[in-house]
């Protein structure tokens, strides 16, 4: 089994890449990991921000297959206390053996298409961040998530 994060757009933070990075350096000797970036849609000052959704959408769609189960980062997703969702995301690992692949959108969110094409719609909180610290925020959370499993001390409770 393989997880992926699929997300759009290359972060300019320094600070937050390098962050990134450490985390996800730490996530591969847990389980075989990947981040995609897709390049963003460039000269959107004209584009109106449905037919951007509906062009990230597209590439979104291109850079999956039909056997991935497809988690979708999004705010009006179910929200889990950490413990509860390494549990979830435990089953998740026992129940697909093909790629699990976890996407952040744009800033305008997703097309219908990729709404569509989602097996599960998960927040990281209800609040807005910047996708640049969504990405750290949630692959701290999935290391967390390893190490909770694995039982090591990392997460306290």
């Amino acid at each position: 089994m393989k997880i992926t994060l699929l997300l759009t757009g290359k972060p300019t933070d320094r600070n937050i890449a390098g962050a990134v990075d450490l985390y996800a350096s730490r996530i591969v000797n847990y389980s075989a990991f990947e981040i995609i970036t897709l390049p963003e849609i460039r000269n959107t000052k004209n584009i109106p921000v449905q037919d951007q959704k509906i062009l990230e959408g597209k590439k979104i769609i291109k850079s999956i297959s039909k056997d991935d189960f497809i988690i979708l980062l999004d705010e009006r997703g179910k929200e889990f206390r950490t413990v509860d969702f390494s549990i979830w995301l435990q089953k998740i690992f026992m129940t697909y053996s093909k790629r699990i692949v976890f996407v952040i959108g744009g800033p305008w969110g997703f097309s219908d298409d990729v709404h569509a094409r989602a097996d599960f719609k998960m927040s990281i909180s209800r609040m807005t961040f910047p996708h640049q610290l969504v990405r750290l925020l949630f692959l701290e959370q999935l290391y967390r998530v390893f190490t909770i499993i694995k039982g090591e001390p990392y997460h306290h409770e």
